[in-house]
């Protein structure tokens, strides 16, 4: 019997004596030895025991990931191979171990070694190099992995993380008061989330919709992407006061300010404007405690029209049958926030109908690692 998911309030257990004897005997050496060396079991025991073996040295792999980035590797190797030596002295680093890095790099196949004995990138280095954003959400991985140094300790709610302390705006608007901490957040928002955009406009079609309002949409990146591929289209960004102005430059470079508002206050404290006929909440729900949601849902609601459309979108976890993406890395990441929780599109959805949506559609994800999406609608 295969392993049962399960969410977190409904623990089920379901087992039987022959489950028990075949888990029992997968767990015995002499088995695995025996296994290994059968024709007919040798494949499927390797195949295990090195993906056994990628968990065990997940650390280590998230550790030569973020050396390559902040030794900047991606950036150098994209003008031209160099040499290891090379390599060494731009990031002051003893060739040897330079060698180690470049290696680990190579078995994780984001850098290639050559048979004139260069380093170059391969495919993957490079879109580690070219996707927006992705280069400074590894670079502040530093704290999670602190967050999470001692996890016996992280999982039982004793660790005072420092996550929370890099993402300030989720304590409202009172944690938006220091303006070096507002720009890193906000250029780092602000690069990842074209992605978001992208993924998002991609499974979920806007036409007919005349004026969008995105709620905590920070500096504007959504409402850019939906303006660009929305020529005639209204938009309207609703966030605290303090990224107005980040706002409002991205708005005046694209030269959108002419049909793009922006109007400033906190979900948590003030109504939303009117006027929408869709909401979009763009990776907002995951940084909140279900009474913060609950009482989000119901503001976008009421400030909807009769047949008004929300939009959510966000990595979500997978449910009934868990995924890595949504519950072995967001998952974590939030609870380290210590202010909100990754959801399941299906959790999502009932919290969409508690407040009072319906025709509930759960596009499928492009990519699911980057965003899903949920959309409701108000009655008529």
């Amino acid at each position: 019997m295969a392993d049962t998911a399960f969410p977190a309030d409904k623990v089920t257990t379901q087992s039987g004596p022959k489950t028990s004897r075949w888990l029992r005997l997968l767990a015995n050496p002499k088995f695995q030895t025996w296994a290994a060396r059968f024709p007919l079991t040798r494949r499927l025991v390797r195949r295990e025991g090195e993906a056994m073996f990628d968990i065990v040295a997940g650390f280590c792999h998230a550790q030569i990931l973020q050396a390559v980035v902040k030794f900047q590797l991606p950036d150098l190797l994209l003008e031209q191979p160099m040499p290891a030596d090379a390599l060494a002295r731009a990031c002051k680093v003893p060739t040897e171990r330079m060698i180690v890095l470049i290696n680990g790099a190579a078995a994780l196949k984001l850098v290639k070694v050559r048979r004139d004995g260069l380093i170059g990138l391969t495919s993957r280095g490079a879109a580690l190099a070219g996707v927006p954003g992705l280069q400074g959400m590894i670079a502040h991985h530093d704290v999670l992995y602190r967050d999470l140094s001692d996890p016996v300790a992280f999982f039982r709610s004793e660790t005072e993380t420092e996550l929370a302390a890099f993402w300030p705006y989720v304590f409202g608007a009172d944690g938006a008061t220091d303006a070096s901490v507002t720009a890193r957040y906000s250029e780092l928002m602000a690069d990842s989330q074209s992605l978001v955009a992208a993924d998002t406009l991609d499974i979920v079609p806007l036409h007919g919709v005349r004026r969008l309002m995105d709620v905590g949409g920070g500096t504007g990146a959504f409402l850019s992407a939906v303006g660009k591929r929305y020529g005639d289209m209204n938009l309207t960004l609703f966030d605290l006061p303090a990224v107005a102005p980040f706002a409002q430059d991205r708005f005046e470079k694209l030269g959108s300010t002419a049909r793009t508002g922006i109007v400033s206050g906190s979900f948590r404290d003030d109504p939303l404007p009117d006027g929408a006929d869709m909401i979009s909440l763009v990776r907002v729900l995951y940084d909140h405690d279900d009474d913060t949601v609950r009482r989000l849902l119901r503001a976008v609601f009421a400030a909807l029209p009769a047949a008004g459309r929300v939009l959510i979108s966000e990595p979500m976890t997978g449910g009934v049958q868990p995924e890595k993406a949504g519950d072995a890395y967001f998952a974590l990441y939030c609870m380290a926030m210590r202010t909100g929780r990754a959801r399941s599109s299906a959790e999502i959805a009932a919290l969409l109908s508690d407040a009072g949506f319906t025709d509930v559609q759960i596009p499928r994800a492009k990519r699911p690692f980057i965003t899903s999406a949920v959309v409701a609608v108000k009655p008529a």
